[in-house]
């Protein structure tokens, strides 16, 4: 349903826009305005871009958790979208996007509303060195800690230290 309200507003504000714009400062101005948005957002997204990609890279490093780098990445493509897109309104999400501040707050927000339930790696697919391959009767007793984020991200995450 927010989709289609999204597919439905988002135009209809755009179209307003351009007819407020245009009314005040005439036809060429406002598409000067829109081409020079473009332009700017594509610099603006590729700068960040290297930063956001730089971030991961040293989040994979480091052994991170790297699902805040991904995170404003994907939000930095989005803004990159945007941008591209022709109009003020999502011209100012999408610099507004750009904005590192924003982006914290909006991941935050998701955070915050997403709960994970199941994690995998792989295809799922279950592999033994052995005569016999897993029963499903077979009990696999383990132990878990809970992993909380590291406050202190000025020194390494000791995940590959010993004892």
């Amino acid at each position: 349903m927010y989709l289609f309200l999204a597919f439905l507003l988002v135009p209809i504000i755009e179209i307003a826009l351009f007819i407020q714009v245009g009314g005040l400062i005439g036809l060429w101005p406002t598409l000067a305005i829109v081409v020079l948005t473009a332009v700017l957002g594509t610099a603006l997204v590729r700068t960040q871009g290297r930063m956001a990609l730089a971030n991961l890279q040293r989040s994979f490093a480091e052994l991170d958790d790297p699902t805040e780098p991904l995170a404003h990445g994907a939000m930095i493509l989005l803004s990159g979208v945007l941008l591209l897109t022709p109009g003020f309104f999502t011209d100012a999400v999408g610099f507004a996007l750009l904005v590192p501040g924003i982006r914290v707050a909006v991941f935050r927000y998701l955070k915050s509303k997403v709960t994970i339930t199941q994690f995998q790696m792989g295809n799922g697919a279950q592999f033994r060195s052995g005569p016999a391959p897993f029963e499903q009767d077979d009990v696999i007793d383990g132990e878990f800690t809970e992993v909380r984020p590291r406050q202190d991200l000025s020194k390494p995450s000791k995940w590959v230290e010993g004892p």
